[in-house]
């Protein structure tokens, strides 16, 4: 699968703290380990390893993974899961083909039997065993022990006998041919049992030196565990090696049933462990025996060393240590090992929580490979400048991995750096000249560096940025200083510096030199350079030009603004994405064409990226910044959130870009043509680059855990899914296991969800890369789940509505307030207990007295109340001998009533006890009252958190101090029961204003805050606009962009209020926006935003809102020309091309009155006097001024209609102009633009309609106004000419005259005149530019489809409603007409051109061709198939054109493979030849003459002699390219 499309891929990381989850199949083809929820495959077969395929199906984290053992059954496996099934897989399919769910209990271990192929057994956390034969679907079910199975192991000898391992160390060896049969319960152990392993080799006769543990002193003669049942399958018996977290391993003898040696693990030395010391780790012990080897086990250690035990060794154990040389041992522990048998020798699996998967050869104790894999989404990849092909790869583990993908010996040659780290990697820069300096940025908001080069980097941490950001670092950039860093003198700086860019919205420049200063803010110099007053947009992208003279900034409103060093003048503003900006890229300075350095790509939140073209910016002498919202270029297709894009070095205009929707695009950006897609990843891409060393490779990483090395060539697919195919993505993403929360009930009330589903939605908006939960690196004890699943909540969301109440609402449901649980619990938690609260209010109206104690014991029987006067008598007398009462007093507290204080005082406290024992501290505090102790009564109901508003109102009786505290106190109890507003009332009791509107504020309470501040506070208190703008800032976080441009209005910054309402992008809130900013005096911004708002209302065809919209702003009445012309021209194109179909939104017209007898120029300009009010010269110029100083890009075949359609406008409007001021020679220039503009939009119907409309006399009139001295205006008036004659051209040849058909059979041997209309007519209609067919190859294919025919179409019904059948002579002086385009010296150039460009398609081609030999090199590695291929390639190349050329008597009649040295002397020699052409030649555009002439040819006899002859003299002439010997090959032979 994967391995066929040559993907190479750094895994995602093997599961921890399972018995078994990795396992190599028996053939030795295959190592499977379980990775999160699904389980990743190697091909082991070779002596590296490569990606073959991941098992996807279970939607949980992956407990236990085995290969079927059994003869003929390699390619089988099962695994089970926390989402409750056990799964059995093909690896040849990769796919499910068997299941059950008969767990009720998380499962914890499983394995398949050695000996019955189709037996799988598994355990779970309570105990259960389940035996599941697959191939009758039939069940059983043990239960041996009420206790956790860690793990359980089938014997190979016995096909009945399971052992279980348990996690208090017990170990039981059940049959489970009988049901309740236990043979052996194994005591010894005293802690979890982490694997099991029988002896491959059975029988217990072997080992003499174990013989002396087993005399047995002969009156313990039975067994000590059980009666030994004399079964003789049992008799030869086997032994059994366990392992447990107790550091021993025990080896049991199953025929006695007990224990006959102990091995104790040794205080091996760590040997370069690179652990920080500080993280204490659980000890994993797994067992191995390998195969045949009953004397040896491989265990681990403590620290990830693999020990070789040999058991023949009496006395002091032997232990050998695997892994001879430094590093090649883990780092951290052990979890499982596997061997496989090979020819000679045994390999060793092994994984590990240092994430690397290893191989070891048992004969050498040597790692042969080491296969690196990640434990976290990779947020960033980044290739090194200096140290071509290392690739740094930040991860979501906390680690940074760097791969030298260029190494020959190890394909994974990967560092690993941790050190300092302690947060997921989120950014990563290369120096772009020192080697080995790697900065990066972290999660938590952390800058560092670490030197990767040096040899002692392996243990060195990197300097860390004393300057931290509060959020996310985003991006990492090194650019040239800027002040204040760029003030120092020469060697006094370094000469570049350090930007990062976070989550906060700020960028800091850090000095690489000083890391533990201050970094500064970058913000504050471009203040100061441009003197802005409003607000500035949170940063969220950074990105230097490679030349370091522009900085372009990307900000969570979807603008990017392009800065000048070193002081970071604002050049000008990209208003296109309005959503997040993720990614900026600056095209690469290499290439041969300079001006392409100057192309920018950016991807945002929205799915289109933008290209953006910044020569005429850069260059341009505008003091002012200017504002850009035209694009170069776009790419549209994903449907997702773009979050990187990258340049492919090695060509031209060739961008990957990475996306939310699951692939990765190369995209052609010249020709806006996606070129190829790749599907390969399981969740969302995160980070994209291409190779700088192989042109066809792209890297790309995804939060699926994986990078993938992909080739562009190998790939099925062109374009980003659509429709259905996203919709499986998804799905495919959505089987991604929820994040796990411990087991709880689903919350009653349903509100949590609902608002995390719209936290989902917006979250988009603030989070540049959502951080979602991913596994730790924290190792604590009982940390089963240390790799849970780690998947975003946000995915399951997006997914489907009802899925939302995934678990991630439950955390949202408890955490923020741990409080509410405790305080509020009769409110929040038993709705079901309404019932009894009609008891619990009676119980309070009981005590009718606030004395109940004393009362009871005043109501007893007649005797106690005898007795009570009795002593009440006693206490009396001997209180007039002034001795103590109360002593007396004893369990009759109650007659304190009659006695003195002191005695009534402890009356009183006993009473107040009780009231407090059931629940009535209110009784409580009015005794306390009444005893006078109200500052005790505070103090304790303070301390409680029971005070009330009554113990508040009474508590000024002590004092005004008293008073206050216990306000204060009252409103801390108050928060904690989240009744914040009434605090606030507290608050202000005391006078407290800054703290009540602080605390409102705090808890989101905007509204009331910002009531209590205007009331109360001065009106220029900075903290109303404090409150507006943070109030602001979360309302446009959710997305309620008005209410926060009204926050804006009143913190006064209306510029803030405009940018937050433009921000929706539809047409009203626009107008709104663009209206809000004319009232506020941002004549500029809003001038922008109308015009974006009037081309919105264009593409729904509504001209009369789009001029409604403009003619607020005078700076836009050029733009007004423009639409006004647009509607003319689109009304004049619907009228001559009724379209049938019906429209989904009607046109909205101007009901304008038009004088349909004037040519369309002088239509325009009465409207524009008229409607317009366009009266002096001075306006148009000024019009024409403003509209000139906007450039269009070129169009191409991929460009909207509608956009053509508008550019055309916008030429014609300067036509118009120039036609109304009599300025000819620019208005015959406007007119080739529009012209030239619809032919390479391959438009070719608009082409002649535009013609026809704006020249329907032909050229003749403009040709003699124009001054004809100026060389350059006559030649555009040519090249003009040469348009309309070509259109003209084809009139005719598509049209013949009716009464000229019978002459037609007789000359043309075949003429068939294309059915309807061409396909270029039928493009123009239907509103949809073909780009297939540029009007270059249609004359040409036609001409293959007319020699091919032998049928002559009769066209009578085709004549066309706009030439009606013209006499013969009429078209004989049209046809002269067309002797402009039979020009020689274009025909020269166009061919010359035509050289130019086929020598650098050979170049091209002989590039791939190289590349695909090296390809085919490095996978063939028997050397004969690599001859043939290499043969077959050159002699494919050299036939192709010898087919072409065999019938033609030309000079090529053998093509030899041309060398490199010849290419480049033609492609100067050609350049040369171009060079020697006039300038006005090359500047206007010209039809393809050799296309004319093979038009004007196949005419025939209608053609006028002269003419034939010229054309058949040019094609002979220029006519050397393929395409132009093949058509004219009729003609000239």
């Amino acid at each position: 699968m994967a391995a066929a499309a040559g993907v190479r891929v750094l895994p995602a990381s093997p599961n921890w703290y399972s018995s078994r989850c990795s396992d190599a199949s028996s053939d030795g083809c295959l190592f499977g380990f379980a990775a999160r929820h699904r389980v990743c495959l190697l091909d082991i077969g070779a002596a590296v390893p490569a990606f073959y395929g991941e098992l996807i199906g279970h939607t949980e984290r992956i407990s236990g993974f085995a290969f079927c053992h059994c003869p003929g059954q390699s390619s089988l496996c099962a695994s089970s899961s926390d989402d409750g099934s056990v799964k059995l897989w093909d690896t040849e399919a990769l796919a499910p083909v068997a299941e059950h769910s008969l767990h009720q209990n998380t499962i914890s271990a499983l394995h398949w039997s050695p000996l019955v192929k189709d037996l799988i057994v598994s355990g779970d956390e309570k105990g259960i065993i389940v035996c599941y034969w697959h191939n009758r679907s039939d069940s059983q079910q043990f239960f041996p022990e009420p206790r956790t199975i860690f793990c359980l192991t089938c014997s190979p000898h016995h096909e009945n006998l399971v052992a279980i391992g348990y996690k208090d160390g017990m170990v039981v060896i059940i049959d489970i041919s009988r049901k309740r049969e236990v043979l052996h319960r194994l005591r010894g152990h005293d802690d979890e049992i982490h694997c099991l392993a029988w002896c491959p080799v059975p029988g217990e006769e072997r080992l003499p030196a174990w013989q002396d543990e087993l005399q047995v002193p002969s009156e313990e003669g039975q067994v000590p565990n059980g009666e030994l049942t004399q079964d003789t399958a049992m008799k030869k018996g086997c032994y059994l090696a366990s392992g447990s977290k107790d550091q021993t391993i025990r080896i049991w003898s199953c025929t006695r049933g007990r224990s006959v040696m102990t091995l104790k693990l040794p205080p091996t030395k760590r040997r370069g462990g690179a652990v920080d010391p500080a993280v204490k780790e659980r000890i994993w012990l797994t067992v191995h025996w390998p195969p045949g080897r009953s004397t040896e086990i491989v265990s681990s250690c403590f620290g990830g060393e693999l020990l070789l035990w040999d058991l023949t060794q009496s006395g002091k154990r032997k232990w050998t240590l695997l892994g001879s040389s430094e590093g090649q041992n883990h780092s951290r522990i052990v979890f499982n090992l596997s061997s496989v048998k090979r020819q000679d020798k045994v390999l060793l699996f092994s994984i590990s929580m240092d994430r690397d998967v290893k191989c070891w050869d048992l004969s050498t104790l040597d790692c042969t490979w080491t296969m690196p894999s990640l434990g976290g989404f990779v947020y960033s990849l980044a290739f090194s400048p200096v140290d071509t092909g290392c690739l740094a790869i930040g991860v979501g583990d906390s680690m940074i991995r760097v791969w030298n993908t260029l190494s020959m010996n190890n394909i994974y040659d990967v560092k690993t750096f941790w050190q300092s780290i302690k947060s997921k990697v989120t950014a990563l820069s290369w120096h772009p000249t020192k080697e080995g300096c790697l900065a990066f940025g972290t999660d938590d908001g952390k800058v560092g560096i670490f030197d990767t080069f040096s040899s002692s980097a392996k243990n060195k941490p990197p300097q860390i940025s004393s300057t931290y950001h509060k959020k996310t670092v985003y991006t990492l950039a090194w650019g040239p200083p800027t002040p204040p860093l760029s003030s120092g003198g020469e060697g006094e700086q370094p000469s570049v510096t350090l930007y990062s860019c976070a989550g906060e919205g700020i960028v800091f420049q850090h000095n690489p030199w000083k890391l533990n200063g201050e970094a500064n803010d970058i913000n504050k110099i471009i203040r100061d350079t441009n003197s802005i007053k409003h607000k500035l947009p949170a940063r969220t992208e950074i990105s230097w030009k490679p030349d370091g003279k522009l900085l372009a900034l990307g900000n969570e409103d979807g603008s990017i603004e392009i800065f000048q060093a070193p002081n970071l003048k604002l050049l000008c503003t990209i208003q296109q994405h309005h959503k997040l900006i993720n990614a900026i890229r600056w095209h690469h300075e290499h290439g041969s064409q300079p001006e392409l350095s100057y192309l920018i790509a950016s991807g945002s939140v929205n799915a289109t990226i933008y290209v953006h073209n910044l020569k005429n910016i850069v260059e341009s002498t505008s003091e002012s910044p200017l504002t850009i919202t035209e694009p170069f270029r776009t790419l549209a297709g994903h449907t997702a959130k773009i979050t990187s894009l990258s340049w492919s070095p090695h060509h031209e205009g060739r961008l990957v870009s990475a996306c939310y929707d699951g692939t990765a695009q190369v995209w052609d950006v010249m020709k806006e043509e996606p070129l190829c897609n790749y599907r390969g990843h399981q969740g969302r891409l995160l980070s994209v680059q291409w190779s700088p060393v192989d042109s066809d490779s792209v890297y790309t990483g995804a939060d699926d855990f994986s990078v993938h090395k992909w080739h562009i060539s190998k790939q099925e697919h062109t374009r980003p899914p659509q429709g259905k195919k996203s919709i499986e993505l998804e799905k495919k993403r959505s089987m991604q296991p929820k994040v796990k929360t411990k087991k709880k009930k689903k919350p009653i009330g349903k509100s949590p969800a609902k608002q995390d589903l719209s936290d989902a939605m917006n979250g988009d908006e603030s989070a540049k890369e959502m951080l979602l939960e991913e596994n730790g690196v924290s190792d604590h004890e009982g940390e089963k789940e240390a790799q849970e699943a780690e998947l975003p909540d946000k995915v399951s969301m997006t997914v489907s509505k009802d899925t939302s109440s995934s678990a991630y609402d439950y955390s949202s449901f408890s955490l923020p307030k741990p409080f509410v649980t405790q305080k509020a619990t009769p409110v929040k938690k038993d709705p079901p207990k309404e019932k009894p609260t009609p008891d619990a209010s009676l119980k309070k109206r009981k005590p009718r007295s606030i004395l109940p104690f004393s009362t009871f014991m005043d109501h007893r029987s007649k005797d106690e109340l005898h007795q009570d006067c009795l002593r009440l008598a006693t206490c009396l007398k001997t209180k007039d001998n002034n001795e103590d009462v109360s002593l007396d007093l004893k369990d009759r507290i109650h007659l304190g009533l009659f006695t003195d204080r002191a005695s009534l005082h402890q009356m009183i406290d006993v009473e107040g006890k009780h009231h407090l024992e059931n629940g009535h501290p209110e009784l409580f505090q009015q005794l306390m009252l009444w005893k006078g102790d109200m500052k005790g009564v505070l103090q304790a109901a303070a301390e409680r958190g029971e005070l009330t508003d009554q113990l508040v109102a009474i508590s000024p009786m002590v004092g005004y101090q008293a008073w206050v505290w216990t306000v204060e106190a009252f409103v801390k109890q108050l928060c904690f029961q989240e009744q914040y507003v009434k605090a606030a009332s507290h608050l202000l009791s005391i006078h407290k204003v800054y703290e009540a509107v602080e605390l409102l504020k705090v808890n989101h309470f905007y509204r009331e805050a910002i009531v209590i501040a205007k009331a109360r506070l001065r009106p220029e208190d900075p903290i109303l606009r404090d409150l507006y703008t943070s109030w602001a800032a979360l309302l446009e976080k959710d997305g309620h962009y008005s209410m926060a441009a009204k926050c804006y209005l009143g913190a006064s910054s209306p510029y803030d209020a405009v940018k937050v309402l433009a921000k929706k992008g539809d047409v009203t809130s626009l107008k709104t926006a663009a209206e809000l900013a004319l009232i506020s005096g941002e004549e500029e911004l809003s001038a922008t935003l109308s015009f974006r708002c009037a081309q919105d209302l264009l593409l729904s065809r509504n001209w009369v809102g789009a001029q409604e919209v403009l003619q607020q702003h005078k700076t836009l009445f050029g733009q007004r020309l423009v639409f006004c012309l647009n509607e003319l021209l689109c009304k004049c194109l619907s009228e001559r091309n009724p379209c049938d179909r019906k429209s989904p939104v009607p046109p909205c017209y101007h009901s304008w009155e038009l004088n349909r007898e004037a040519s369309f120029f002088d239509v325009v300009i009465e409207v524009w006097q008229n409607v317009l009010g366009m009266d002096t010269t001075e306006q148009a110029t000024c019009a024409q001024e403003q509209l000139r100083s906007i450039e269009h890009p070129p169009s191409t075949g991929n460009t909207h209609p509608k956009q053509v359609l508008f550019h055309i406008s916008h030429d014609l409007t300067l036509a118009a102009l120039s036609y109304q001021t009599a300025t000819w020679d620019e208005a015959v220039k406007s007119i080739l633009g529009a012209v030239t503009r619809s032919y390479n939009a391959g438009n070719f119907t608009l082409m002649q309609e535009i013609c026809s409309i704006i020249l329907p006399e032909g050229c003749d009139n403009l040709r003699h106004k124009v001054d004809s001295t100026d060389s350059q205006s006559m030649d555009a008036c040519r090249s003009l000419e040469a348009f309309v004659a070509y259109g003209l051209l084809y009139d005719l040849w598509w049209n013949p005259p009716k009464d000229s058909l019978v002459l037609h059979k007789a000359v043309l041997d075949a003429v068939q005149c294309p059915s309807e209309q061409t396909a270029l007519e039928k493009s123009y209609v239907s509103g949809q530019s073909s780009s297939e067919e540029t009007p270059d190859q249609t004359a040409v294919e036609m001409d293959e489809k007319l020699c091919n025919t032998t049928e002559v179409h009769r066209c009578e019904t085709e004549s066309d409603s706009r030439t009606s059948s013209v006499n013969v002579v009429d078209r004989q002086s049209k046809l002269n007409g067309c002797k402009v385009l039979l020009s020689e010296e274009a025909a020269a150039l166009q061919n010359t051109q035509r050289d130019i460009a086929e020598v650098q398609q050979i170049l091209a081609d002989m590039i791939r061709q190289h590349q695909q030999q090296r390809n085919n090199l490095q996978e063939n590695t028997d050397g004969s198939t690599q001859e043939s291929n290499l043969q077959q390639s050159s002699e494919t190349e050299s036939d192709k054109p010898r087919s072409d050329s065999n019938q033609m008597n030309c000079k090529d009649e053998v093509k030899e493979p041309i060398t490199l040295p010849e290419l480049t002397k033609q492609l100067l020699k050609a350049k040369q030849k171009l060079a020697e052409f006039p300038d006005n030649l090359k500047v206007f555009p010209f039809p393809d003459v050799l296309e004319c002439c093979l038009v004007l040819l196949h005419i025939g006899s209608r053609c006028p002699p002269e003419l034939h002859e010229q054309a058949l003299d040019l094609l002979r002439k220029h006519g050397s390219a393929n395409i132009y010997k093949k058509a004219g090959r009729r003609f000239l032979t």
